[in-house]
């Protein structure tokens, strides 16, 4: 048995097998069963009501239904979640979830589609709804505080003629997000921002963290002026750790995002940009939980939620909408 002190990162971590994970979330009984105990774990209730007098209902459909003795409508798992009005078998949802939670650098709508056997499109569709149960409500960041920024894009050079904007290169064309990350609990916000002047970034880190925060950036004269106890590093004088300033560990996560931009999916699209960011965060922020409660954590978190496909691609798209 391996010492302690050489285990990888994360060890502690109670994992779950592919060939497991099929075993307890391929049979879709057992799924269901596996999503209704983490949707009601202190008992199933009524989602419209919310009375506990609750038992089920003989039907033909694929979804066990259940009746509500108090309120006499009928539900499933499935009703006032992420999952309304979805025709995918439950099993698929929970192998989705699986999936979702174990590949750190995401998995594209082209593997879902060939491992969980269905369209493109139903997969492109099924990523989007889950990773709006990633989305973090964290708390106010007590620090010690790293804040960067980064940019997302493709390289102007890689580009089509016609796409290119013969505008110099760096950041042009890309989107900015910026990202705090506590040293003290390794949480992680990050968020789409319009650009990254002065009032944008001091803006963000003064919503994120607690007044008196330390807060550690880089040179950026965008930071200047800040509301917190601040310490730079200046990266252009290759000057990265000075004691404790350094933003080592926000620089990690944007690594593992554009990670994710190169060797997953290739392109974020600017429309859907945030999403993909909220899924990155929200993987980030969970990763000390067991494989199962993070699975149980994003069922949870999509209760009460709904995307419909119409709201997802926007009214300029609205021909394409569709069930799935």
């Amino acid at each position: 048995m391996s010492n302690a002190k050489n285990a990888p990162g994360k060890h502690y971590r109670k994992g779950i097998s592919l060939i497991k994970a099929v075993q307890e979330f391929g049979d879709e009984t057992k799924a269901e069963a596996w999503l209704v105990s983490q949707r009601w774990p202190d008992g199933m209730a009524c989602p419209y009501c919310e009375s506990e007098s609750v038992s089920p209902r003989a039907t033909a459909r694929k979804t066990p239904q259940y009746r509500c003795r108090t309120c006499r409508k009928d539900f499933t798992v499935k009703t006032g979640s992420i999952m309304q009005d979805s025709k995918l078998p439950l099993s698929k949802w929970a192998l989705a979830y699986y999936l979702c939670t174990t590949n750190l650098k995401g998995v594209s709508s082209m593997k879902l589609h060939r491992d969980l056997e269905m369209t493109q499109k139903t997969a492109w569709y099924l990523a989007m709804r889950i990773r709006e149960t990633l989305a973090d409500e964290t708390e106010r960041m007590a620090g010690p505080v790293e804040a960067d920024e980064t940019f997302i894009g493709g390289k102007e050079g890689n580009k089509h003629e016609s796409k290119k904007l013969h505008a110099g290169r760096g950041s042009v064309g890309k989107t900015a997000v910026a990202g705090l990350k506590d040293r003290t609990t390794n949480q992680v916000k990050a968020q789409v921002v319009e650009n990254v002047d002065g009032a944008t970034l001091k803006g963000f880190v003064h919503m994120n963290t607690e007044y008196g925060a330390q807060v550690y950036t880089d040179e950026a004269g965008a930071y200047r002026g800040l509301n917190r106890p601040h310490e730079a590093v200046a990266h252009s004088a290759k000057e990265y750790v000075r004691e404790q300033a350094h933003t080592n560990g926000i620089e990690s996560f944007w690594s593992m995002l554009k990670r994710g931009h190169d060797g997953t999916y290739h392109h974020f699209s600017v429309k859907h940009l945030d999403r993909y960011v909220t899924e990155f965060e929200g993987r980030h922020n969970s990763r000390p939980m067991d494989t199962e409660a993070q699975m149980g954590r994003m069922t949870r978190r999509g209760v009460g939620k709904h995307l419909p496909y119409a709201t997802l691609i926007g009214p300029e798209d609205s021909r394409l909408t569709g069930g799935i």
